[in-house]
């Protein structure tokens, strides 16, 4: 009889909507739709439409002095053919993966901090507007501000010559790759800091007591309660990190003096050359390749359902 009435009692609870709460329903999806559709229309407009052009450019032949409608391969194909081109996505790739690990790092320990050590919320506050400070400045000048203090009768080579760790000037400390990812943490870290902020002001503070009560440590705390609950911040913030280094070329190309380049610097100097469609080819594998590296982002953490948690 208890299963029957529990069945029973299912049965009920799976009743089939009213009509009313139908058109409840499909009025609140047209609501959704009015308010997406402004947005859809201006992406579809200034992203969409100029994508299409880029897509079909990649197609065509061009000479020194014209581009010439087609549908060829040839670009695409040169393209994969180049070894000059497969160490220049080599090198992005490197300078994305490093940068966004150190800024992953930093990030995460400066959420840490400002959520679970500072107590007061005003002080919060105030903390983190500290490390917005930066941003009131232009990022050239943010960048560039790294070149007298790295440089080699830098700030720093004197400080390390004057306490008598060095003999001589380091050198790779500017013109170098390690300028580069310098320079790209520098630019960067507070696009991973501020969303998985935003993650960890979510999570119920009682949850770290109940586990120092039970016996873990800071440690474990932070790897099964800290970390799982912050993976939505997380995703986000490598996607913006990712994004930024792989679409930037104005800080390889200064900050390592000319000896690395990236995709993106080769493609403005296709663009300089007047050379449309290998250029255009270019820019649709990179779209591609970090569209594929966002996607296994979102797949590894589903960023819609944990914010709508």
């Amino acid at each position: 009889m208890a299963l029957f009435n529990h069945t029973a009692d299912g049965a009920m609870d799976a009743a089939p909507p009213t009509a009313e709460q139908l058109a409840d329903e499909r009025s609140g999806e047209r609501a959704s739709w009015w308010q997406t559709g402004p947005l859809v229309a201006v992406l579809l407009l200034f992203f969409g439409l100029p994508m299409l052009v880029v897509l079909a450019v990649s197609f065509f032949d061009f000479s020194r002095t014209e581009i010439i409608p087609a549908f060829i391969f040839d670009n695409y194909i040169d393209l994969f053919r180049s070894q000059v081109t497969l160490r220049l996505y080599l090198s992005s790739l490197k300078f994305a993966a490093i940068v966004w690990l150190v800024t992953l790092v930093l990030g995460f320990n400066i959420a840490y901090f400002l959520v679970f050590h500072v107590r007061s919320l005003l002080w919060q506050i105030g903390l983190f507007l500290v490390c917005t400070v930066p941003f009131l400045t232009s990022n050239i000048i943010r960048m560039i501000s790294w070149i007298p203090f790295l440089g080699r009768n830098g700030i720093f080579n004197q400080a390390l010559e004057g306490a008598g760790i060095t003999s001589q000037p380091l050198e790779f400390l500017l013109f170098s790759d390690f300028a580069v990812i310098v320079a790209y943490v520098h630019l960067f870290t507070l696009f991973m800091v501020v969303p998985i902020f935003n993650s960890m002001a979510r999570i119920d503070k009682s949850l770290l007591e109940a586990a120092r009560d039970a016996g873990a440590g800071r440690f474990r705390t932070v790897a099964e309660i800290v970390l799982p609950l912050s993976k939505t911040g997380i995703a986000l913030g490598s996607i913006f990190v990712i994004t930024l280094v792989m679409g930037d070329s104005f800080v390889v190309r200064t900050m390592s003096g000319g000896q690395s380049a990236s995709v993106v610097s080769a493609l403005q100097n296709e663009v300089a050359a007047l050379q449309y469609p290998p250029a255009a080819a270019s820019a649709v594998i990179m779209v591609i390749i970090v569209t594929l590296m966002v996607a296994g982002i979102l797949r590894l953490v589903d960023v819609r359902k944990e914010l709508a948690r």
